[in-house]
């Protein structure tokens, strides 16, 4: 039976079998940007994405496959739908208190591993240096348990996880989300900004 969770979950992983599959057909959902890509998550989400930012779905929370359904509509699907403003970081708050209750009862364990990539991409979304040092915690476990055909796939992750627990040791902070919240980037920052690569 089809519902709203469903539908988004659908949309974001796809058909794929194995985590080899549904990254090759998904990656460019997740991690590259079209306006038509963005225009697609408004149309079909913005609603739930209101509504979950406003706190009237937090019952979704209650089953796994909800709880991962609402962590996107608060992590993931913000950035897409309203890019390049600040609400694109508005639900992070609220996401990182649903993954930190839901990891404490084990709830991630409970998904997929290529589900639990984008709950423990909460925690490396974070400008805490201890909560970075989860993430690639949590991604050094799953590059751990991969099957040898998917150790790939789960080492890229792992290595994103690195790459950003890296700028928050050297800074703090995302100095790539200084100019959309307002904040002044030091000489350090714009210096690393000039550089390719440093914009997540």
């Amino acid at each position: 039976m089809s519902s709203p969770s469903r539908d988004l979950l659908n949309w974001w992983f796809g058909e794929g079998a194995t985590a080899v599959e549904t990254s090759n057909e998904k990656s460019r959902l997740w991690f590259g940007y079209t306006p038509e890509q963005d225009a697609e998550a408004r149309e079909r989400f913005g609603e739930l994405v209101g509504k979950a930012l406003a706190g009237q779905l937090d019952d979704w929370a209650e089953s796994p496959q909800g709880w991962l359904a609402l962590v996107l509509l608060l992590d993931q699907l913000p950035r897409m739908i309203y890019r390049g403003t600040p609400k694109a970081f508005a639900g992070d708050e609220h996401a990182f208190q649903l993954v930190r209750d839901g990891m404490a009862h084990g709830g991630d364990v409970l998904l997929a591993p290529i589900q639990r990539v984008f709950i423990y991409l909460v925690l490396e979304h974070s400008e805490n240096l201890s909560v970075q040092d989860q993430a690639v915690q949590q991604f050094e476990s799953l590059h751990s348990i991969a099957d040898a055909g998917e150790q790939k796939v789960f080492a890229d992750f792992l290595d994103f996880a690195e790459r950003h627990r890296q700028v928050i040791a050297r800074f703090g902070r995302f100095p790539h989300r200084n100019e959309v919240l307002g904040r002044s980037s030091s000489e350090a920052e714009q210096a690393f900004l000039a550089q390719p690569g440093s914009r997540f």
